[in-house]
């Protein structure tokens, strides 16, 4: 699975083609594909589906990508995928994702989610794939945001630093921009990972 750059999105099955997070969600993975990406997802409905079909809407070097989990409800592969790969557990197909991700976005969704958020998150802290930007999307993240900082951090629970590994963002604009920003460093000056500051907006 070479690649000049793969984005794994994450986000929740649950939300339908008509709602707006999926179609900006649709919106960001057609962008990247244009730079010729690949776009990794869950491999599933909702937010997975917007982002493969987002990506095979238009003609790319890059490949839409899904890592499906076998589950009694929700999870059934979704037909925008260029290749698939079928898991038993959670967590082999987690340590999967982190070892095709160059980049995550983090869409709207729930307790899946945010076990793919917390374990990347987490990975990154201890440098265990530091190269690895960690974008939020969505106001829905906000609350949360503050609930770690406020709560959490003021308790010295955690580095402040380790704020600097998570990029919240709130447009398909910033995400897509961000994105290419952030790849073009990484051709420019090898990582990113020593960088993260400069990534924040706020």
């Amino acid at each position: 699975m070479e690649s000049k750059y793969r984005i794994s999105i994450f986000g929740s099955a649950r939300i339908n083609e008509g709602e707006q997070e999926y179609r900006d969600v649709h919106e960001i993975a057609r962008r990247l594909a244009e730079f010729g990406f690949d776009v990794v997802t869950g491999g599933g409905p909702g937010i997975m589906r917007a982002a493969n079909a987002g990506h095979q809407s238009v003609a790319s070097e890059g490949r839409s990508i899904g890592l499906n989990i076998k589950l009694p409800f929700e999870q059934q592969a979704n037909i925008f995928l260029d290749e698939e790969k079928n898991f038993a557990r959670f967590s082999r197909r987690l340590d999967t994702f982190m070892s095709l991700s160059d980049a995550i976005v983090v869409a709207p969704g729930g307790i899946g989610t945010l076990l793919e958020l917390f374990y990347t998150w987490q990975l990154v802290q201890v440098e265990h794939i530091c190269e690895t930007p960690i974008i939020m999307f969505g106001d829905i993240w906000t609350g949360l945001l503050d609930w770690m900082r406020d709560r959490v951090l003021a308790r010295g629970l955690f580095d402040a630093s380790d704020m600097n590994n998570i990029i919240p963002l709130e447009t398909v604009d910033e995400v897509v921009d961000m994105i290419k920003r952030i790849y073009d460093d990484r051709i420019k000056f090898g990582e990113v990972c020593i960088n993260y500051e400069k990534y924040r907006l706020r």
